[in-house]
């Protein structure tokens, strides 16, 4: 059974969230192939300079909240080291820290995010989805985080694992692009007007939330608001 089966995490999950006992190889062969060289910084980052010069990481293992965070930045800034370092800082007394997997995979939780982004002298700005977004100042908003439900799959079998994924939003050369790390490359939404459609039905679900990627004058000021939002 298990030869049929492409050693992924997704093939780890099937047997989990079946109560399975995974098979010692398939284990094995996970920590030869994924975890080892996570924890040796070993792994590859595929990364897209697509038309343009978008920049664009794919998405490898649960590392999202990376990939999202370098995407935002059109740069490659931050890597698996940084942030298992950021949580060790933000829980140095934890034998399993809770800002990420206890595999060593990622799955990186928004603590993360907020403090690799203070690093760049930049704010996280949550979202209150009781606002429209129509009254969001995008002039002074440099980026998009969001966080979003996902499916956990084996194939083209859907899991019935319960996961959340980070993803960015933000403006290249005129025009702002979806640059979620599981998509082939990035897509285009278009213009400001574009953009907050986009928004809008990203945030239609109540379980998914968006974050601001801000300066820190624009959330000490609050000028992320368009002024009449701002006066209210």
């Amino acid at each position: 059974m298990y030869n049929r089966f492409t050693c992924t995490l997704g093939t780890f999950y099937y047997f989990v969230c079946r109560g399975i006992r995974a098979p010692k190889e398939l284990l094995l062969t996970l920590i030869h192939r994924f975890i080892w060289p996570l924890h040796c910084g070993q792994l590859p980052i595929r990364v897209i300079m697509s038309e343009g010069e978008v920049f664009h990481e794919k998405q490898r293992l649960e590392l999202c909240a990376i990939h999202a965070l370098n995407n935002v930045l059109q740069e490659q800034v931050f890597t698996k080291e940084t942030a298992d370092d950021i949580c060790k800082r933000l829980a140095p007394q934890c034998v399993v820290n809770p800002h990420r997997s206890m595999l060593g995979t990622g799955n990186y939780d928004v603590n993360v995010i907020m403090a690799a982004l203070q690093s760049r002298e930049l704010a996280a700005v949550w979202w209150d989805k009781r606002r429209t977004v129509q009254s969001l100042c995008v002039d002074k908003v440099q980026g998009f985080i969001l966080n979003v439900p996902s499916r956990v799959s084996l194939g083209i079998v859907s899991l019935p694992v319960k996961r959340r994924h980070w993803l960015a939003v933000r403006q290249v050369n005129g025009h702002y692009y979806n640059l979620d790390s599981k998509l082939k490359s990035p897509v285009c939404i278009g213009n400001e007007a574009d953009l907050r459609t986009f928004l809008s039905e990203q945030l239609s679900p109540d379980v998914a939330e968006m974050l601001l990627v801000v300066r820190r004058d624009v959330e000490e000021y609050g000028t992320w608001l368009n002024s009449d939002d701002l006066r209210k």
